[in-house]
């Protein structure tokens, strides 16, 4: 494969998400899409799909997600058919909480701990077992500060294209998209990770 010059793409094709989509795909490089099914995921999962419909979709599914979150994750799947690998983590919630208590706090010495089970360690075995050479994400720019600091494609240094077509939308241009493609949403969301909604979530500072 050709070297991939960066400042260009980014220049070229960092406001235009479905441009952006396509030029991914076209490299011919095996992709994924992770979604957590937060508030508008619909978005990045429909702009993939109109493209690959079999592209990978990676969810991992910390076991604590809100009744609303899981109906979501599957109208979603049912709607555009989506190949959802679901990977969770190795102890089943019932199992980690009778073993070690509800979710630590933020402050709690045991959280980064618990992060690396219910986050982390599922991640790093979906990519070992998906491969990706392209990784599409719905991280956008208002996320946090680190995220605000991003580029809508960058190269991991392992070497995986990350592809962040929506880095630049807002929360109306998300909303509108919504509205024209007929996507459901779902805003009863909650991660047990995080805590405050404009705290890193882990997964991207380790990637």
């Amino acid at each position: 494969m050709n070297p991939i010059d960066l400042a260009k793409i980014n220049v070229d094709f960092g406001h235009d998400a479905p441009a952006l989509v396509k030029w991914a795909l076209g490299l011919g490089q095996a992709p994924i899409v992770t979604t957590n099914f937060r508030p508008f995921e619909a978005v990045i999962l429909h702009l993939v799909t109109q493209v690959k419909p079999d592209v990978p979709v990676v969810w991992m599914d910390n076991g604590y997600n809100t009744d609303a979150t899981y109906r979501f994750a599957d109208e979603v799947t049912r709607q555009l058919k989506l190949n959802l690998k679901i990977y969770l983590p190795r102890r089943s919630r019932a199992h980690r909480e009778a073993a070690e208590g509800p979710t630590p706090a933020l402050d709690d010495p045991r959280h980064a701990a618990f992060t690396e089970e219910v986050k982390l360690e599922p991640f790093a075995r979906a990519l070992r077992e998906t491969s990706p050479k392209v990784w599409f994400t719905a991280l956008r720019a208002t996320d946090t500060a680190v995220r605000a600091q991003m580029e809508p494609v960058s190269i991991n240094p392992d070497g995986l294209i990350k592809v962040a077509p929506l880095l630049h939308w807002t929360s109306k241009d998300l909303y509108h998209y919504c509205e024209v493609n007929g996507l459901p949403n779902n805003f009863d969301y909650v991660d047990p990770t995080k805590g405050e909604e404009n705290r890193e979530c882990g997964l991207h500072l380790a990637h």
